[in-house]
């Protein structure tokens, strides 16, 4: 499995629904679409339903952090299969701004891919850790920013055990 078969599952409604299903159930819930995806940047959109609001008539901040971070974290998976070497990743750090109300269909656009996959490049030349810092910016229907979010992703290959 390479990062294209990735791209390719991502924006295919019943393959990404399915992965949803076995790895993050709590996105399919939500209704979280990938729209878009290439090598450089992702977009993910989250509805304004039931599931997903929280009692000021908005959508829930911890919904709207799951957006946010597919929108890195697809980016990151894909560059990963795209590596020659396994690659282990994880989220080190989150920080989140809210500028609106999220009344309305949210998209998060991530435009961080090569900077990601310059972190695993690097983790793979030296063996050490790196870590990248990637924003998620979500608007909504009007083109207004809602909500920006940056994840700190790490990345480092996987040793053998022996």
């Amino acid at each position: 499995m390479n990062g294209d078969y990735i791209r390719k599952m991502a924006i295919n409604k019943w393959k990404m629904k399915y992965f949803m299903l076995q790895n993050l159930p709590m996105a399919l819930l939500a209704g979280l679409r990938i729209i878009h995806i290439d090598r450089e940047k992702a977009q993910v959109s989250i509805p304004n339903k039931y599931l997903n609001k929280n009692p000021f008539r908005s959508i829930y901040f911890a919904t709207q952090s799951m957006a946010a971070e597919l929108a890195t974290g697809i980016l990151a998976m894909a560059a990963v299969k795209d590596s020659q070497v396994p690659v282990s990743m994880l989220v080190l750090n989150m920080e989140a701004s809210f500028m609106k109300k999220a009344t309305t269909k949210i998209i998060f656009t991530s435009q961080d891919g090569d900077a990601i996959a310059d972190a695993i490049k690097q983790a793979q030349e030296d063996g050490e850790g790196h870590t990248v810092k990637a924003s998620s910016i979500g608007r909504n229907t009007k083109n207004e920013i809602v909500a920006e979010f940056q994840f700190t992703w790490t990345f480092k290959t996987k040793t053998k055990k022996t």
